[in-house]
């Protein structure tokens, strides 16, 4: 066993065990974006509104220097848009080079689109009240990171939702990172989707490029993940600008666990959420023999990873192991952690358990439903809340790409009968052309 990871296991009988939680929690939230109070943060974060106010006032020559500066990569103006050319050849080349991917790609859009479909509230009878409206948000832009490998799955969770409430515009920006651009498979998927505005920035350049006018029409809604440039600049021009889905920082799973969990698959889950490096992993367990095997195992596994070094580094910073006295202590730390992704690995008390959970992103019940199933395959979105965050947003479903509108149809009956009661409360609150506004209809 190293004594690095030793480090990670902390156990209810130990005096620092609640404030050894509390200080991972702080180290989430500031991972998620420069929103402390100190001069470094405070430093970041007028960089980045900087950089939103360049791109706002210079549009696309803002754009490229930021290019140059952060992706070294000197986009000229017809370089700045994915051609139609471009995005086709992509999926050519992945139609013939990777025919299983493009298999594999066109049944997760099937079941992320199946999922979607069945949950969304403009589909259910029972929500067609008389008095609202849904109508889908016009124009959406998503931010997809840029790495040496692709990540289609963020453009499928994304905008297959969006496709689902009837978006008819959306805007796609990813930084060119794969030599000089945006990886094929990535084109790729967006052709499959029909998404053919695709662009080629990244940072908090892209957000403030889909938040302003400068450069393209502005979109309405951002959503999409991002290091905390990209997630400081969404909540910067969030409310003033454009509606944004959530702050996403670091990904997070959170594992619930007892001594009927199996401790080698509890250690691998773990290791998947911290090998994205940032990527938070932590184990709630009322076991000390299972934290104790969990621990064995990561030490196993970890040197078995192609990123072993970073992975560790991570779980020493974002990973812990908390042993519990009891489940009655784990379930309400869980719901204060309020975790991105939190598993649940408890034999026939997980669903019990499940029950009591009121704050995740997303629950993932059973020894067989690891968090990759979620990411890549069952149909809710992976775009989830982390952070904390669980307390106040929600996993990013078709929902979220529509808008409710009240609807008020009184005939003049209808206003009669109430008309006393109006007017009494206009008057009360001094707005005496309110109570005219229904006196004069009175009158007729």
């Amino acid at each position: 066993m190293s004594d690095e990871l030793e480090e990670i296991l902390i156990l209810s009988s130990q005096k620092d065990f609640k404030d050894r939680l509390r200080e991972l929690h702080g180290k989430l939230l500031r991972a998620a974006r420069f929103g402390g109070f100190d001069k470094e943060s405070e430093k970041k974060q007028k960089k980045v509104r900087d950089i939103l106010r360049d791109v706002a006032n210079n549009g696309y020559e803002a754009v490229r220097k930021y290019t140059k500066k952060f992706d070294k990569v000197d986009l000229r103006r017809d370089e700045f848009r994915v051609s139609p050319e471009q995005l086709e050849n992509a999926h050519r080349e992945i139609e013939q080079e990777h025919k299983q991917l493009l298999a594999s790609v066109r049944k997760m859009i099937g079941n992320v689109r199946d999922y979607q479909t069945g949950i969304f509230v403009g589909n259910k009878k029972e929500n067609r009240h008389p008095g609202i409206k849904y109508t889908p948000i016009k124009r959406v832009g998503i931010c997809v990171p840029g790495a040496s490998a692709p990540l289609p799955s963020t453009v499928i969770m994304t905008a297959v939702p969006a496709q689902v409430a009837g978006v008819k515009e959306i805007v796609v920006v990813s930084p060119p990172r794969y030599n000089k651009d945006i990886h094929p498979v990535t084109l790729a998927v967006c052709c499959e989707l029909g998404l053919n505005e695709v662009y080629r920035v990244g940072g908090a350049q892209a957000v403030a490029v889909l938040a302003s006018e400068k450069t393209i029409p502005k979109v309405d809604k951002i959503v999409g993940p991002g290091n905390p440039w990209v997630q400081t600049a969404k909540n910067m021009v969030s409310g003033a600008y454009a509606a944004i889905d959530s702050v996403a920082g670091p990904s997070e799973v959170l594992i619930i666990a007892n001594d009927k969990a199996n401790p080698s698959w509890v250690a691998a889950d773990m290791l998947s959420q911290a090998e994205h490096a940032p990527g938070s992993a932590v184990l709630f367990t009322d076991s000390e023999g299972l934290a104790k095997k969990v621990l064995d195992e990561l030490e196993k596994q970890v040197e078995q990873l192609d990123r072993a070094e970073r992975t560790k580094e991570c779980l020493m910073e974002f990973g812990k192991i908390a042993q519990f006295d009891n489940m009655d202590d784990v379930v309400p730390a869980a719901n204060e952690f309020a975790a991105e992704h939190l598993e649940i690995q408890c034999g026939e008390e997980s669903r019990e358990i499940a029950d009591r959970i009121e704050n995740a992103g997303a629950i993932f019940i059973g020894d067989y439903s690891p968090v990759a199933v979620g990411d890549y395959w069952a149909g809710p979105s992976h775009t989830l809340p982390t952070g904390q965050t669980a307390k106040f947003f929600s996993a990013l479903s078709a929902n979220d790409f529509v808008k409710s509108i009240s609807i008020i149809e009184y005939d003049k009956k209808k206003l009669a009968d109430s008309a006393e009661d109006i007017i009494r409360l206009a008057e009360t609150e001094g707005l005496d052309a309110h109570a005219k506004s229904i006196r004069i209809r009175q009158q007729s």
